[in-house]
């Protein structure tokens, strides 16, 4: 930093410590796609397991509707496809009115179980 003018360099020394702050937060903060696929657990776990088995930890749910762990694993589903599918209603299916977080957060978890 011999070559740098005098106030760059002390720009750059008093802003460090802000600046190792800052990454240290970044770094330690959970990632949105990991939020996301809990708050999908939880939408998954107060909507859909009524009907769906949605998660390793539940043992009854009705045996005429896909797991979630079969849903993650069809080839046939886009993000994209899950979306239009989560924002119309679909007999016999109730009309949950998601938002388009919650729907953001529910096919974050189902890609998590793939």
């Amino acid at each position: 930093m011999r070559d740098q003018p005098r106030s760059r360099r002390h720009t750059i020394t008093r802003h460090l410590p802000g600046l190792l702050c800052v990454g240290a937060l970044l770094v330690a903060a959970p990632s949105p796609a990991a939020a996301d696929v809990e708050q999908g657990r939880i939408i998954a776990e107060r909507w859909c397991a009524a009907c769906h088995l949605v998660g390793p930890g539940q043992d009854t749910a009705t045996d005429q509707v896909t797991t979630f762990a079969q849903i993650a694993r069809r080839d046939d589903l886009t993000t994209d496809s899950l979306r239009r599918f989560l924002q119309m209603p679909h007999p016999p299916m109730p009309d949950l009115q998601l938002s388009n977080r919650d729907i953001r957060a529910l096919i974050a978890y189902l890609e998590s179980l793939e």
